[in-house]
């Protein structure tokens, strides 16, 4: 039996580096590899800093869609979009309330936190 696996994007990135491009860039290559080696997670959430990654000029927007057109949901929190005035920059995943993310939580063996 396989664990169910949410992934949490909390920051612009991977990491707590003060540098964005390394953050960028780890959680890029992060999202390619699980998608390559076919780890892929139940759903990715994304709130706080993190619903910067789901926008137009993210980095990783490639590497999102890829991942959504095998499956995994994108759930994105609208009260930080409204908050940071992003609602109409969202280009890839599902927007969602808070109940969606807690959803996603609850039903996961494991969340991991980036």
């Amino acid at each position: 039996m396989s664990k169910s696996i949410v992934i949490v994007f909390m920051s612009n990135g991977m990491g707590t580096s003060s540098a964005q491009e390394l953050r960028e860039t780890l959680a890029q290559k992060f999202l390619a590899l699980i998608a390559d080696a076919g780890c892929l997670p139940k759903a990715i959430c994304f709130y706080t800093d993190g619903v910067r990654l789901v926008c137009a000029g993210s980095p990783l927007l490639a590497e999102l869609r890829a991942l959504e057109a095998h499956g995994v949901p994108l759930v994105i929190c609208k009260t930080c979009l409204d908050y940071f005035g992003l609602a109409d920059a969202v280009r890839v995943g599902i927007v969602g309330g808070m109940t969606d993310i807690i959803t996603a939580l609850w039903q996961a063996d494991t969340v991991i936190n980036l």
